[in-house]
């Protein structure tokens, strides 16, 4: 009697495991039809991944859709097999629209939208993928990118506008990175922009050290603080959760940052303005093509957003600079828009040949 009780109780401990695991992970014909995969570093990074994540937040949201987000394993050394899996993962649990962030996922990305032909895939920061080198164009993946170059020259603009004359830019991805090279290329540009109606001399400390993975690190942390304490002013903070890294020195040198991505003024007090592109914004807007059955407009195309999309630029709401008016920065937005002010994407592989007349560049290895 005792083993048939005993036998009974496993029975009945397993079945309750059974039931609770398919109350908090839904089966795939119930599950998460709107997916998320990050890229490198946290979710929550208050910068790309985050921007990301937010915009298939509010989608879902405010139309009553379920959604999850996915973490490819082993972090910053995550491998394209590890990206392809926590895409499977998605489309296992229900996806029918999987949002990647990140250049570095086009392998997998390439991988998975074959796979998967009836699963939507949107490429953040991304282009049109095809089926081999020379095979046609993947119609399920909508790659989009911004002209990062307007963002960053909007900032570097501004910036010297205030008054900064030794600027830094700490950038991620190593250098290979086309968003923060333009990101980084662009605030170059507004530098010398803004150096040359002021007639002064500007010099930028320019680096992809410790920022490969775009993760915070001591040895970032370090750097930054090297030049805060031989005299640069402010640090051009371009790679997710290296921002924290940059703050920290800022903070302990009273120096300032400019943010990246989104609006990071309400995470220190030491950043002045940010270089944003609207994230959220066009992840609404793509997943939205999807669900309105206009998937067509977008699938199987690269489209760039700028500031002809108002897509790019600095944020007002929280304008901190004292020397430069938001009514001088529409101005400047405008003669963008309109071409009177050009800003070029074509960043050169070495800042260090950048020939300003008022900006001085040196490329820290």
């Amino acid at each position: 009697m005792k083993k048939i009780l005993a036998v009974m109780l496993v029975l009945v401990m397993a079945l309750a495991a059974f039931a609770g695991c398919k109350t908090d992970k839904p089966a795939a014909a119930d599950g998460y039809e709107i997916a998320f995969v990050t890229d490198v570093g946290q979710l929550m990074d208050k910068s790309f991944n985050q921007g990301t994540w937010e915009g298939c937040e509010q989608y879902a949201k405010a139309n009553n859709k379920t959604y999850k987000y996915y973490q490819p394993a082993n972090g910053e050394n995550a491998t394209d097999a590890d990206r392809f899996e926590a895409m499977k993962a998605a489309v296992d649990n229900g996806a029918k629209i999987v949002v990647c962030a990140g250049f570095m996922q086009a392998t997998a990305l390439t991988q998975a939208a074959k796979t998967y032909p009836d699963v939507k895939f949107i490429f953040i920061d991304g282009w049109p993928l095809t089926d081999g080198e020379n095979g046609p164009v993947l119609e399920n993946v909508a790659g989009i990118a911004y002209q990062e170059e307007q963002a960053g020259f909007f900032a570097g603009y501004a910036v010297v506008m205030e008054g900064f004359t030794k600027l830094g830019f700490c950038g991620g991805g190593g250098g290979t990175n086309p968003a923060c090279c333009r990101y980084g290329y662009g605030f170059v540009q507004g530098a010398e922009a803004a150096a040359a109606v002021k007639n002064a001399q500007v010099e930028i400390n320019y680096s992809w050290q410790y920022g490969e993975s775009f993760s915070a690190s001591p040895e970032l942390q370090a750097m930054a603080a090297g030049w805060y304490e031989n005299g640069t002013e402010i640090i051009f903070a371009c790679g997710g959760s290296m921002f924290s890294s940059i703050t920290a020195a800022a903070s302990a040198n009273d120096k300032k940052v400019v943010g990246v991505d989104v609006d990071q003024s309400s995470q220190s007090d030491t950043v002045v303005t940010s270089a944003m592109k609207g994230l959220s914004t066009s992840v609404v807007w793509a997943i939205g093509k999807f669900y309105e059955d206009k998937w067509a407009e977008i699938g199987g195309k690269g489209i760039s957003l700028g500031v002809a999309d108002d897509a790019v630029g600095i944020p007002t709401e929280t304008w901190s600079l004292k020397n430069w008016t938001v009514d001088e920065y529409k101005t400047l937005f405008e003669q963008v828009k309109s071409g009177a002010v050009a800003v070029d994407a074509n960043y050169p592989e070495d800042m260090s040949t950048f020939a300003g007349e008022h900006v001085s560049v040196t490329v820290i290895k």
